[in-house]
């Protein structure tokens, strides 16, 4: 058993993020773990498609997760900036787009840091104008989508695992892990496994199984919003706080206060959709 557990806590160390590399570019698993996410979206609301009675098209969804990749991108790499990083991207401004390093020469090095949350509003505001751009029931569309989100999730957190970054806090729980990114060399809580499993699987599985059962245009995205601040909130905890940032009003990660917000924003939308039905 022991030489079991030893094996695990030092798996990360025995997994290489990069599936191959040219040069300075590296074509890394988190990269796919993205579309490997969209996939699953695409494809599970196509099931409900074709299985619940609603009136999209193929084309309609694909056209959309185009839009939703770019809002992810854009929103997730700005919302870092501005949450995650303020002072420094402020200062260099041009680091926020540019996957490469002057300093030392021309050097490929990548965009490095995303935030959830900043992809949640990056999505939202390209959900309306894709919506409004083509005369879309908003509430209704995502309603769509919003049970099979989460399962999308699950990937991204293992692509995080397997890149050994966004680890846990030190722990002396014998499922705790060492990670090679880690330089005070600390045994953590795993918490992408967790956020994947709690965020991903288990959230999934509540929306799918109550998908037929919504009460009114918008109850599902209310419920997902609600579902995945609470389950973020508390999994944060276990998370390492950012190293630039640690915690904000004494306690709390940035992440737990925007999470706060989320699911205000969540029973915000239930009682407005509620009320309008």
């Amino acid at each position: 058993m022991e030489s079991l557990i030893n094996a695990w806590q030092h798996l990360p160390a025995q997994i290489s993020p990069t599936i191959f590399s040219l040069g300075s570019f590296q074509l890394r698993y988190y990269s796919m773990m993205y579309l490997v996410a969209f996939a699953v979206v695409y494809f599970l609301t196509l099931y409900r498609i074709k299985n619940e009675n609603y009136e999209y098209t193929a084309e309609t969804i694909q056209d959309y997760l185009i839009w939703a990749m770019l809002g992810v991108i854009i929103g997730g790499r700005f919302g870092y900036a501005l949450f995650y990083n303020f002072g420094y991207y402020f200062r260099h401004p041009l680091e926020i787009i540019l996957p490469f390093d002057f300093s030392h020469g021309f050097k490929f090095v990548g965009i490095s840091g995303m935030s959830y949350h900043g992809g949640l509003i990056g999505v939202v505001i390209v959900f309306f104008l894709f919506c409004r751009k083509h005369k879309i029931n908003t509430w209704h569309f995502g309603d769509l989508f919003c049970p099979a989100i989460p399962l999308g999730y699950t990937f991204g957190r293992i692509g995080n695992f397997i890149n050994g970054e966004l680890f846990g806090r030190v722990t002396t729980v014998p499922w705790g892990m060492y990670f090679p990114l880690d330089s005070t060399r600390s045994l953590r809580h795993p918490s992408q496994l967790y956020e994947a499993l709690f965020e991903g699987i288990v959230l999934f599985i509540l929306l799918w199984l109550i998908r037929k059962k919504k009460l009114f245009d918008g109850f599902l995205v209310g419920i997902y919003i609600c579902g995945y601040g609470f389950v973020r909130f508390f999994i944060e905890f276990f998370r390492e706080p950012d190293y630039q940032l640690g915690l904000v009003l004494g306690f709390m990660s940035m992440g737990q206060v925007l999470c706060l917000l989320m699911m205000a924003a969540g029973m915000g939308i239930l009682i407005w959709r509620k009320n309008a039905a």
